[in-house]
Protein backbone atom coordinates (compact mmCIF):
# COMPACT_ATOMS: atom_id res chain seq x y z
CA UNK A 1 0.00 0.00 0.00
CA UNK A 2 1.32 3.73 -0.98
CA UNK A 3 1.32 5.98 1.78
CA UNK A 4 -1.45 8.02 1.94
CA UNK A 5 -0.04 11.71 0.34
CA UNK A 6 2.34 10.46 -1.63
CA UNK A 7 2.75 12.02 -4.94
CA UNK A 8 3.43 9.85 -7.49
CA UNK A 9 3.70 9.69 -11.97
CA UNK A 10 1.56 7.93 -13.50
CA UNK A 11 4.59 5.62 -15.07
CA UNK A 12 5.33 4.43 -11.60
CA UNK A 13 1.90 2.98 -11.05
CA UNK A 14 1.80 -0.95 -11.06
CA UNK A 15 -1.02 -2.64 -12.44
CA UNK A 16 -2.39 -3.68 -9.39
CA UNK A 17 -2.35 -0.29 -8.33
CA UNK A 18 -4.30 0.78 -11.15
CA UNK A 19 -7.06 -1.91 -11.03
CA UNK A 20 -7.50 -0.41 -7.38
CA UNK A 21 -7.39 3.18 -8.07
CA UNK A 22 -9.99 2.25 -10.63
CA UNK A 23 -12.05 0.29 -8.38
CA UNK A 24 -12.26 3.20 -5.31
CA UNK A 25 -13.16 5.58 -8.49
CA UNK A 26 -15.79 3.38 -9.36
CA UNK A 27 -16.92 3.50 -5.74
CA UNK A 28 -17.37 7.46 -6.14
CA UNK A 29 -18.68 7.44 -9.42
CA UNK A 30 -21.65 5.24 -7.84
CA UNK A 31 -21.95 7.67 -4.69
CA UNK A 32 -22.71 10.85 -7.13
CA UNK A 33 -25.26 8.58 -9.27
CA UNK A 34 -26.94 7.49 -6.29
CA UNK A 35 -27.07 11.33 -4.50
CA UNK A 36 -28.01 12.64 -8.24
CA UNK A 37 -30.37 10.33 -10.23
CA UNK A 38 -32.51 10.93 -7.07
CA UNK A 39 -33.61 14.24 -8.16
CA UNK A 40 -35.76 12.36 -10.82
CA UNK A 41 -38.15 11.31 -7.65
CA UNK A 42 -37.91 14.73 -5.55
CA UNK A 43 -38.97 16.91 -8.41
CA UNK A 44 -42.66 15.09 -8.94
CA UNK A 45 -42.58 14.31 -5.13
CA UNK A 46 -41.60 18.03 -3.92
CA UNK A 47 -44.31 19.01 -6.87
CA UNK A 48 -46.95 17.53 -4.82
CA UNK A 49 -46.07 17.77 -1.30
CA UNK A 50 -44.73 21.64 -1.28
CA UNK A 51 -47.56 22.17 -3.93
CA UNK A 52 -45.10 23.43 -7.02
CA UNK A 53 -45.83 24.14 -10.76
CA UNK A 54 -43.80 22.52 -13.15
CA UNK A 55 -41.48 25.46 -13.25
CA UNK A 56 -40.80 25.78 -9.47
CA UNK A 57 -40.56 21.68 -9.00
CA UNK A 58 -37.25 21.99 -11.65
CA UNK A 59 -35.85 24.31 -9.05
CA UNK A 60 -34.81 20.78 -7.33
CA UNK A 61 -32.53 20.15 -10.41
CA UNK A 62 -31.38 24.28 -11.12
CA UNK A 63 -30.22 24.31 -6.62
CA UNK A 64 -28.44 21.19 -7.27
CA UNK A 65 -26.73 21.81 -10.33
CA UNK A 66 -26.15 25.51 -10.18
CA UNK A 67 -23.52 24.56 -7.29
CA UNK A 68 -21.07 23.25 -10.57
CA UNK A 69 -20.70 26.91 -11.41
CA UNK A 70 -20.15 28.60 -8.74
CA UNK A 71 -17.85 26.28 -7.01
CA UNK A 72 -16.02 24.55 -10.22
CA UNK A 73 -13.56 26.67 -10.62
CA UNK A 74 -12.23 27.44 -6.55
CA UNK A 75 -12.43 23.46 -6.86
CA UNK A 76 -10.24 22.96 -9.63
CA UNK A 77 -7.54 25.37 -7.34
CA UNK A 78 -8.34 23.35 -3.83
CA UNK A 79 -7.32 20.37 -6.03
CA UNK A 80 -4.55 22.08 -7.14
CA UNK A 81 -3.26 23.14 -3.72
CA UNK A 82 -4.38 20.38 -1.32
CA UNK A 83 -4.60 17.33 -3.62
CA UNK A 84 -7.17 15.05 -4.83
CA UNK A 85 -7.41 12.81 -1.50
CA UNK A 86 -7.87 15.29 1.06
CA UNK A 87 -10.18 17.54 -1.49
CA UNK A 88 -11.92 14.13 -2.07
CA UNK A 89 -12.79 14.33 2.02
CA UNK A 90 -13.76 17.74 1.87
CA UNK A 91 -16.01 17.13 -0.76
CA UNK A 92 -17.65 14.40 1.27
CA UNK A 93 -18.21 16.02 4.15
CA UNK A 94 -19.78 18.87 2.39
CA UNK A 95 -22.22 17.08 1.10
CA UNK A 96 -22.73 15.41 4.23
CA UNK A 97 -23.83 18.63 5.67
CA UNK A 98 -26.40 19.32 2.42
CA UNK A 99 -28.05 16.12 3.47
CA UNK A 100 -28.58 16.94 6.96
CA UNK A 101 -30.17 20.03 5.87
CA UNK A 102 -33.37 18.07 4.78
CA UNK A 103 -33.85 17.29 8.51
CA UNK A 104 -34.88 20.80 9.20
CA UNK A 105 -36.53 21.14 5.97
CA UNK A 106 -38.51 18.37 6.17
CA UNK A 107 -39.60 19.29 9.76
CA UNK A 108 -40.83 22.55 8.48
CA UNK A 109 -41.72 21.58 5.19
CA UNK A 110 -39.65 24.86 3.90
CA UNK A 111 -38.97 24.26 0.06
CA UNK A 112 -36.40 27.06 0.28
CA UNK A 113 -34.30 24.86 2.92
CA UNK A 114 -34.61 21.65 0.72
CA UNK A 115 -32.90 23.73 -2.19
CA UNK A 116 -30.33 25.34 0.24
CA UNK A 117 -29.49 21.76 1.14
CA UNK A 118 -29.66 20.46 -2.43
CA UNK A 119 -27.31 23.32 -2.99
CA UNK A 120 -24.69 22.32 -0.93
CA UNK A 121 -24.86 19.00 -1.78
CA UNK A 122 -24.10 20.34 -5.25
CA UNK A 123 -20.96 22.17 -3.89
CA UNK A 124 -19.77 18.78 -2.08
CA UNK A 125 -19.73 16.85 -5.29
CA UNK A 126 -18.66 19.54 -7.66
CA UNK A 127 -15.59 18.88 -6.17
CA UNK A 128 -15.92 15.11 -6.00
CA UNK A 129 -16.27 15.21 -9.83
CA UNK A 130 -13.51 17.78 -10.23
CA UNK A 131 -11.02 15.11 -8.94
CA UNK A 132 -12.99 12.02 -10.33
CA UNK A 133 -13.16 13.25 -14.14
CA UNK A 134 -9.58 13.92 -14.55
CA UNK A 135 -8.00 10.87 -12.57
CA UNK A 136 -9.95 8.35 -14.87
CA UNK A 137 -9.22 10.64 -17.73
CA UNK A 138 -5.66 10.12 -17.46
CA UNK A 139 -5.13 6.74 -15.28
CA UNK A 140 -4.41 4.42 -18.49
CA UNK A 141 -4.26 4.75 -22.24
CA UNK A 142 -5.57 7.87 -23.60
CA UNK A 143 -7.22 5.56 -26.59
CA UNK A 144 -9.16 3.29 -24.01
CA UNK A 145 -10.32 6.25 -22.23
CA UNK A 146 -13.93 6.21 -23.07
CA UNK A 147 -13.75 2.56 -22.06
CA UNK A 148 -12.49 3.70 -18.66
CA UNK A 149 -15.66 6.52 -18.37
CA UNK A 150 -17.84 3.63 -19.60
CA UNK A 151 -16.63 1.78 -16.37
CA UNK A 152 -17.65 4.83 -14.25
CA UNK A 153 -20.30 5.38 -16.41
CA UNK A 154 -22.35 2.06 -15.24
CA UNK A 155 -21.52 2.46 -12.10
CA UNK A 156 -23.37 6.19 -11.53
CA UNK A 157 -26.11 4.66 -13.88
CA UNK A 158 -26.78 1.70 -11.51
CA UNK A 159 -27.25 3.92 -8.49
CA UNK A 160 -29.43 6.25 -10.79
CA UNK A 161 -31.55 2.77 -11.32
CA UNK A 162 -31.82 1.79 -7.67
CA UNK A 163 -32.05 5.61 -6.33
CA UNK A 164 -35.09 6.46 -7.24
CA UNK A 165 -36.21 2.97 -6.76
CA UNK A 166 -34.99 2.51 -3.49
CA UNK A 167 -36.26 5.94 -2.63
CA UNK A 168 -39.84 5.63 -3.59
CA UNK A 169 -40.34 2.19 -1.78
CA UNK A 170 -38.76 3.71 1.73
CA UNK A 171 -41.32 7.39 1.30
CA UNK A 172 -43.95 6.15 -1.07
CA UNK A 173 -47.05 3.77 0.12
CA UNK A 174 -49.57 1.25 -1.50
CA UNK A 175 -51.66 4.49 -1.48
CA UNK A 176 -50.94 7.40 -2.50
CA UNK A 177 -52.20 7.37 -5.72
CA UNK A 178 -55.79 8.12 -3.82
CA UNK A 179 -53.92 10.01 -1.17
CA UNK A 180 -52.46 12.51 -3.83
CA UNK A 181 -56.01 13.02 -5.61
CA UNK A 182 -57.70 13.73 -2.25
CA UNK A 183 -55.07 16.42 -1.47
CA UNK A 184 -56.47 18.46 -4.25
CA UNK A 185 -59.70 18.14 -3.11
CA UNK A 186 -58.51 18.98 0.63
CA UNK A 187 -58.30 22.60 2.01
CA UNK A 188 -57.26 24.44 5.64
CA UNK A 189 -55.45 22.47 8.07
CA UNK A 190 -56.66 18.64 6.61
CA UNK A 191 -54.78 19.90 3.89
CA UNK A 192 -51.81 20.89 5.89
CA UNK A 193 -51.44 18.22 8.03
CA UNK A 194 -51.46 15.73 4.96
CA UNK A 195 -48.82 17.92 2.93
CA UNK A 196 -46.97 17.89 6.76
CA UNK A 197 -46.75 13.97 7.33
CA UNK A 198 -46.18 13.60 3.27
CA UNK A 199 -42.62 15.84 3.29
CA UNK A 200 -41.84 13.99 6.72
CA UNK A 201 -41.30 11.33 5.21
CA UNK A 202 -37.61 12.32 3.62
CA UNK A 203 -36.25 13.36 6.85
CA UNK A 204 -35.26 9.47 8.21
CA UNK A 205 -33.81 8.77 4.31
CA UNK A 206 -31.30 11.69 4.23
CA UNK A 207 -30.63 11.34 7.74
CA UNK A 208 -29.21 8.14 7.03
CA UNK A 209 -27.76 9.50 3.97
CA UNK A 210 -26.13 12.56 5.80
CA UNK A 211 -24.07 10.00 8.01
CA UNK A 212 -22.87 7.75 5.30
CA UNK A 213 -21.85 10.57 3.32
CA UNK A 214 -19.47 11.58 6.29
CA UNK A 215 -17.78 7.80 7.03
CA UNK A 216 -16.80 7.99 3.13
CA UNK A 217 -15.26 11.23 3.12
CA UNK A 218 -13.08 9.73 5.92
CA UNK A 219 -12.77 6.37 4.00
CA UNK A 220 -11.27 8.51 1.15
CA UNK A 221 -9.20 10.12 3.00
CA UNK A 222 -7.16 6.84 4.08
CA UNK A 223 -7.68 4.75 0.81
CA UNK A 224 -4.94 3.53 -0.91
CA UNK A 225 -6.03 5.52 -3.56
CA UNK A 226 -2.51 7.51 -5.19
CA UNK A 227 -1.83 10.89 -5.62
CA UNK A 228 -1.01 11.31 -9.02
CA UNK A 229 1.52 14.32 -10.08
CA UNK A 230 -0.12 16.51 -12.61
CA UNK A 231 2.40 19.42 -12.45
CA UNK A 232 4.76 17.95 -14.45
CA UNK A 233 4.75 17.67 -17.98
CA UNK A 234 7.34 16.38 -20.74
CA UNK A 235 9.75 18.22 -22.26
CA UNK A 236 7.49 18.06 -25.53
CA UNK A 237 4.16 19.12 -24.01
CA UNK A 238 5.76 22.06 -22.10
CA UNK A 239 7.42 23.32 -25.35
CA UNK A 240 3.86 23.26 -26.73
CA UNK A 241 2.39 25.01 -23.84
CA UNK A 242 4.85 27.32 -23.15
CA UNK A 243 2.64 30.21 -24.58
CA UNK A 244 -0.47 29.28 -22.55
CA UNK A 245 -1.15 31.37 -19.60
CA UNK A 246 -4.58 30.01 -18.76
CA UNK A 247 -6.94 27.44 -19.45
CA UNK A 248 -8.98 29.61 -21.58
CA UNK A 249 -6.43 29.80 -23.91
CA UNK A 250 -7.18 26.07 -25.10
CA UNK A 251 -10.34 26.51 -27.64
CA UNK A 252 -10.70 23.04 -27.57
CA UNK A 253 -11.37 22.56 -23.46
CA UNK A 254 -13.74 25.83 -23.88
CA UNK A 255 -15.30 24.16 -26.60
CA UNK A 256 -15.99 21.14 -24.84
CA UNK A 257 -17.11 22.84 -21.63
CA UNK A 258 -19.97 23.82 -23.74
CA UNK A 259 -20.72 20.57 -25.18
CA UNK A 260 -20.39 19.43 -21.12
CA UNK A 261 -23.57 21.95 -20.55
CA UNK A 262 -25.84 20.88 -23.56
CA UNK A 263 -25.35 17.16 -23.13
CA UNK A 264 -25.85 16.79 -19.14
CA UNK A 265 -28.67 19.25 -19.82
CA UNK A 266 -30.41 17.25 -22.38
CA UNK A 267 -29.69 14.27 -20.36
CA UNK A 268 -31.38 15.23 -17.64
CA UNK A 269 -34.21 16.34 -18.66
CA UNK A 270 -34.72 13.05 -20.30
CA UNK A 271 -34.26 11.35 -16.58
CA UNK A 272 -35.73 13.79 -15.00
CA UNK A 273 -38.99 14.89 -16.74
CA UNK A 274 -40.17 11.24 -17.93
CA UNK A 275 -42.06 10.57 -14.64
CA UNK A 276 -44.57 13.99 -15.33
CA UNK A 277 -44.54 13.58 -19.06
CA UNK A 278 -45.93 9.77 -17.96
CA UNK A 279 -47.80 10.63 -15.83
CA UNK A 280 -49.46 13.43 -18.42
CA UNK A 281 -50.64 10.19 -20.37
CA UNK A 282 -52.28 8.57 -18.20
CA UNK A 283 -50.35 6.34 -16.34
CA UNK A 284 -50.24 6.77 -12.56
CA UNK A 285 -47.55 7.94 -10.89
CA UNK A 286 -46.70 4.76 -9.21
CA UNK A 287 -46.40 3.06 -12.35
CA UNK A 288 -44.44 6.11 -13.90
CA UNK A 289 -42.18 6.36 -11.43
CA UNK A 290 -39.95 3.27 -13.35
CA UNK A 291 -39.33 5.22 -16.39
CA UNK A 292 -36.31 6.99 -15.31
CA UNK A 293 -34.77 3.79 -14.36
CA UNK A 294 -35.71 2.29 -18.03
CA UNK A 295 -33.63 5.48 -19.60
CA UNK A 296 -31.10 4.71 -17.45
CA UNK A 297 -31.13 0.87 -18.51
CA UNK A 298 -30.62 2.28 -22.02
CA UNK A 299 -27.75 4.54 -20.97
CA UNK A 300 -25.98 1.01 -19.09
CA UNK A 301 -26.54 -1.03 -22.31
CA UNK A 302 -24.43 1.71 -24.02
CA UNK A 303 -22.16 1.90 -21.86
CA UNK A 304 -21.81 -1.91 -22.53
CA UNK A 305 -21.24 -1.64 -25.84
CA UNK A 306 -18.63 1.10 -25.43
CA UNK A 307 -16.41 -1.69 -23.49
CA UNK A 308 -17.19 -3.78 -25.70
CA UNK A 309 -16.33 -2.01 -28.89
CA UNK A 310 -14.23 0.57 -28.34
CA UNK A 311 -11.05 0.95 -29.61
CA UNK A 312 -11.26 -2.45 -31.43
CA UNK A 313 -14.01 -1.84 -33.34
CA UNK A 314 -14.67 1.80 -33.46
CA UNK A 315 -12.84 4.44 -32.09
CA UNK A 316 -14.41 7.04 -29.20
CA UNK A 317 -14.73 9.70 -31.37
CA UNK A 318 -16.39 7.59 -33.35
CA UNK A 319 -18.97 6.31 -30.90
CA UNK A 320 -19.74 10.31 -30.04
CA UNK A 321 -20.61 10.83 -33.31
CA UNK A 322 -22.66 7.85 -33.66
CA UNK A 323 -24.48 9.31 -30.16
CA UNK A 324 -24.66 12.51 -30.98
CA UNK A 325 -26.69 12.16 -34.57
CA UNK A 326 -28.39 9.83 -32.93
CA UNK A 327 -29.40 12.17 -30.04
CA UNK A 328 -30.55 14.79 -32.49
CA UNK A 329 -33.02 12.39 -34.31
CA UNK A 330 -34.53 10.78 -31.21
CA UNK A 331 -35.44 14.40 -30.02
CA UNK A 332 -37.32 15.19 -33.32
CA UNK A 333 -38.83 11.84 -33.11
CA UNK A 334 -40.33 12.79 -29.27
CA UNK A 335 -41.93 15.96 -30.63
CA UNK A 336 -43.38 14.66 -34.39
CA UNK A 337 -44.89 10.98 -33.41
CA UNK A 338 -47.44 10.29 -31.64
CA UNK A 339 -49.79 7.51 -31.01
CA UNK A 340 -50.48 4.55 -27.95
CA UNK A 341 -48.37 1.44 -27.79
CA UNK A 342 -48.66 -1.48 -25.58
CA UNK A 343 -44.79 -2.37 -24.28
CA UNK A 344 -43.23 -3.81 -21.15
CA UNK A 345 -46.64 -3.56 -19.15
CA UNK A 346 -47.32 -0.41 -20.04
CA UNK A 347 -49.72 1.41 -22.21
CA UNK A 348 -48.68 4.79 -22.84
CA UNK A 349 -47.77 6.82 -25.80
CA UNK A 350 -44.75 5.89 -28.22
CA UNK A 351 -43.05 9.22 -27.59
CA UNK A 352 -42.32 7.86 -24.33
CA UNK A 353 -39.83 5.40 -25.61
CA UNK A 354 -37.92 7.75 -27.88
CA UNK A 355 -36.97 9.25 -24.21
CA UNK A 356 -36.36 6.27 -23.02
CA UNK A 357 -34.15 5.22 -25.82
CA UNK A 358 -32.26 9.21 -25.49
CA UNK A 359 -30.67 7.26 -22.54
CA UNK A 360 -28.86 5.22 -25.56
CA UNK A 361 -28.21 8.08 -27.10
CA UNK A 362 -26.38 9.85 -24.15
CA UNK A 363 -24.12 7.22 -23.07
CA UNK A 364 -21.09 7.93 -25.05
CA UNK A 365 -21.15 11.54 -24.66
CA UNK A 366 -19.92 12.19 -21.77
CA UNK A 367 -17.06 9.52 -22.33
CA UNK A 368 -16.20 11.15 -26.15
CA UNK A 369 -15.84 14.86 -24.73
CA UNK A 370 -13.77 14.36 -21.89
CA UNK A 371 -10.79 12.96 -23.36
CA UNK A 372 -11.02 15.27 -26.51
CA UNK A 373 -11.35 18.24 -24.50
CA UNK A 374 -8.35 17.10 -21.92
CA UNK A 375 -5.88 16.35 -24.76
CA UNK A 376 -2.76 17.92 -24.29
CA UNK A 377 -3.53 20.30 -20.85
CA UNK A 378 -0.54 19.13 -19.06
CA UNK A 379 0.16 21.25 -15.85
CA UNK A 380 -3.47 22.58 -16.52
CA UNK A 381 -5.48 19.78 -16.03
CA UNK A 382 -6.77 20.47 -12.89
CA UNK A 383 -8.19 23.72 -13.72
CA UNK A 384 -9.03 22.39 -17.13
CA UNK A 385 -11.33 19.74 -15.46
CA UNK A 386 -12.69 22.26 -13.51
CA UNK A 387 -14.03 24.24 -16.33
CA UNK A 388 -15.34 21.10 -18.11
CA UNK A 389 -17.67 20.34 -14.42
CA UNK A 390 -18.46 24.31 -14.64
CA UNK A 391 -20.22 22.65 -18.10
CA UNK A 392 -22.47 20.60 -15.54
CA UNK A 393 -24.64 23.88 -14.25
CA UNK A 394 -26.45 22.92 -17.44
CA UNK A 395 -28.25 20.49 -15.57
CA UNK A 396 -29.23 23.59 -13.62
CA UNK A 397 -30.31 25.90 -16.69
CA UNK A 398 -31.61 23.57 -19.23
CA UNK A 399 -34.40 21.49 -16.83
CA UNK A 400 -35.28 25.34 -16.28
CA UNK A 401 -36.06 26.20 -19.66
CA UNK A 402 -37.82 22.94 -20.23
CA UNK A 403 -40.02 23.71 -17.21
CA UNK A 404 -41.11 27.15 -18.33
CA UNK A 405 -42.04 25.91 -21.96
CA UNK A 406 -43.89 22.88 -20.35
CA UNK A 407 -45.59 25.33 -18.19
CA UNK A 408 -46.43 27.20 -21.74
CA UNK A 409 -47.08 25.29 -24.60
CA UNK A 410 -47.41 21.74 -23.04
CA UNK A 411 -44.94 18.97 -21.88
CA UNK A 412 -44.17 17.63 -25.31
CA UNK A 413 -43.43 20.46 -26.93
CA UNK A 414 -40.72 21.57 -24.59
CA UNK A 415 -39.01 18.57 -25.98
CA UNK A 416 -37.91 20.97 -28.55
CA UNK A 417 -35.04 22.71 -25.80
CA UNK A 418 -33.38 19.25 -26.61
CA UNK A 419 -32.87 20.18 -30.34
CA UNK A 420 -30.05 22.98 -30.32
CA UNK A 421 -28.26 20.64 -27.22
CA UNK A 422 -27.42 18.18 -30.17
CA UNK A 423 -26.97 20.07 -32.79
CA UNK A 424 -23.93 21.85 -30.57
CA UNK A 425 -22.64 18.41 -29.62
CA UNK A 426 -22.75 17.38 -33.37
CA UNK A 427 -20.55 20.58 -33.99
CA UNK A 428 -18.01 19.33 -31.57
CA UNK A 429 -17.78 15.94 -32.34
CA UNK A 430 -17.36 16.42 -36.07
CA UNK A 431 -15.35 19.90 -35.83
CA UNK A 432 -15.41 21.71 -32.49
CA UNK A 433 -12.11 19.37 -30.65
CA UNK A 434 -9.61 19.95 -33.10
CA UNK A 435 -9.12 23.39 -32.36
CA UNK A 436 -6.46 23.73 -30.61
CA UNK A 437 -5.63 27.30 -31.24
CA UNK A 438 -7.89 30.66 -31.63
CA UNK A 439 -6.40 31.84 -35.12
Amino acid sequence: MMAQDKTVTLASLSKRDTIVSIAIIGGLFFIFGFVTWINAILIPYFKIACELNHFESYLVAFAFYIAYLVMSLPAGYLLKKIGFKKGMMIGFLIMSIGAGLFVPAGFSRAYPVFLTGLFTLGIGLSILQTAANPYITILGDKERAAQRFSIMGICNKLAGIIAPLLFAAVILRSTDNVLFEQINLMEGAEKEQALDELIARVIVPYAVVAVVLFILGLFVRYSPLPEIDTETEDEQLATSNADKKSILDFPHLVFGAIAIFFHVGSQVIAVDSIINYVSETGVPFLEAKVFPSYTLTATIIGYLLGIAFIPKVMSQLTALRICTVSGLVLSIMVILVEGKVHLLGHYTDVSVWFIVLLGFANSMIWAGVWPLALDSLGRFIKIGASLLIMGLCGNAIMPLIYGYLADTYGLKEAYWVLVPCYVYLIFYAYYGFRLKKWR
